[in-house]
């Protein structure tokens, strides 16, 4: 499956350099078997962004880079998505960015399906598990957003997140996003068109196997 990830990614020519951080040596192993570039890291971390922030400094990475988040259970990923999630650091106030596109009620009622509401200018106001918004009243057509787990980070912000440790909310939903969201940090949302479909259970590789073969 990381295979497939890592060579998606690789696709992207806003990257400079993909590799997998990992701390199970099993992965290690078939990564290295499969010329997958790797680095192990510690056992204990909270959330794959502060898996990264180590990632990153064991391999020396500059102050001024822009670190990409992508999940390793993204067989499917689109290489587009990641220059979607990289453009908008041409403002140098741009901190986070992350990706959502529109999901009908039905899909909003699975809290597998994370949902994110945001501000006009494309601030992130929250995320949740929970069908967000709420409509008190019949709508015959809500909007929904549900979020695509990338995320893109300068190295400072990285560096901020991982010093605060898990907050509240983001121990509550199980959303790392809140982290930055508690600590006041905005978070920049890209809608996109593409679709993202992650592994999360046994049942999903056969959906994940016919994406592969339909791409």
């Amino acid at each position: 499956m990381f295979w497939h990830v890592y060579h998606r990614a690789c696709q992207c020519p806003d990257l400079d350099q993909v590799l997998l951080a990992t701390d199970d040596e099993r992965i290690r192993q078939a990564a290295e078997q499969l010329d997958v570039p790797v680095v192990m890291t510690r056992p204990d971390h909270p959330s794959g962004s502060d898996r990264i922030l180590e990632a990153a400094r064991l391999i020396c990475v500059p102050d001024d880079c822009i670190l990409v988040n992508i999940q390793g259970d993204e067989p499917a990923l689109s290489p587009p998505m990641l220059s979607q999630l990289i453009d908008p650091f041409l403002d140098p106030a741009v901190l986070v960015t992350t990706l959502a596109r529109r999901i009908d009620a039905t899909a909003a009622e699975n809290p597998n399906i994370v949902k994110v509401v945001f501000a006009p200018n494309g601030s992130a106001l929250y995320f949740s598990r929970a069908p967000i918004p709420r409509h008190r009243d019949y709508s015959p057509d809500p909007i929904y957003y549900g979020h695509i787990g990338l995320y893109a980070y300068r190295k400072k912000a990285l560096e901020q997140f991982v010093q605060w440790g898990q907050s509240p909310l983001e121990q509550t939903e199980k959303l790392e996003q809140l982290r930055l969201l508690e600590n006041g940090v905005p978070i920049f949302v890209v809608l996109t068109e593409f679709r993202s479909f992650g592994v999360d259970h046994p049942e999903d590789i056969e959906q994940a196997a016919r994406l592969l073969a339909a791409s």
